[in-house]
């Protein structure tokens, strides 16, 4: 049996969760790659107006140009497996656990 939509959010709002508690420094590619993955989960491709560094603005803007091409679901999948991988995170733990 595949992975419903419903599956798809709980897992992405549970990563979501786990990536805001973390406390520990995240390397900058994992981090821009995230932020591009979560704008396009929530369909929100506009620029951000805030006074930001020109230099993170370019990279924010150049992060989110490389996944234009997905919608709202891929974006999710891959911001949970992306989690996955760089955190050692486990939904099935989060869960287990009651951490997420």
């Amino acid at each position: 049996m595949g992975t419903t939509t419903i599956d798809i959010n709980r897992d992405f709002n549970r990563a979501v969760h786990y990536v805001n508690s973390y406390n520990k420094p995240i390397q900058p590619d994992i981090l821009l790659r995230l932020y591009a993955y979560y704008r396009m989960a929530h369909e929100d491709t506009s620029h951000s107006t805030k006074s930001e560094e020109p230099i993170i603005k370019a990279f924010k803007l150049n992060a989110l140009l490389q996944v234009l091409h997905m919608d709202s679901v891929e974006a999710k999948k891959n911001y949970v497996e992306l989690v996955s991988e760089a955190f050692d995170f486990s939904i099935s733990i989060c869960y287990f656990l009651s951490i997420c």
